[in-house]
């Protein structure tokens, strides 16, 4: 998508540079002036509309890589919770002791503080 600056920015540099021309072919200074500050001017709009372009292209694609990483973490969760239940299953007297030494450890912390 291209932002509306570069199509006027674009715009106004060429009339600008018509104008600058026929200021020069005609001998006005004036008409000559006005067109090159027009050219600038629209020059400046130019590259300010492809400066927000930038900006809108590397935000969406730092949006696309952050919801990615959510997909990709939210699959490892998935996973480790299953390999996690599959583990209490086959062996479930194991799995208590892991718990209450956890339990117990935390246990220690928290009354430490």
């Amino acid at each position: 998508m291209v932002d509306t600056d570069r199509i006027t920015g674009a715009a106004k540099e060429l009339g600008g540079k018509v104008q600058g021309a026929v200021g020069d072919l005609t001998g006005s200074r004036s008409d000559a002036a006005e067109g090159r500050f027009r050219e600038a001017q629209g020059s400046a709009e130019n590259v300010y509309g492809q400066a927000k372009d930038t900006v809108r292209q590397a935000a969406d694609e730092a949006y696309e890589a952050a919801e990615d990483a959510y997909e990709q973490g939210h699959r490892y969760l998935r996973g480790g919770s299953r390999e996690v239940g599959e583990y209490v299953s086959d062996a479930p007297v194991a799995s208590l002791l892991v718990a209450g030494a956890v339990g117990f450890g935390l246990g220690l912390l928290v009354s430490k503080l």
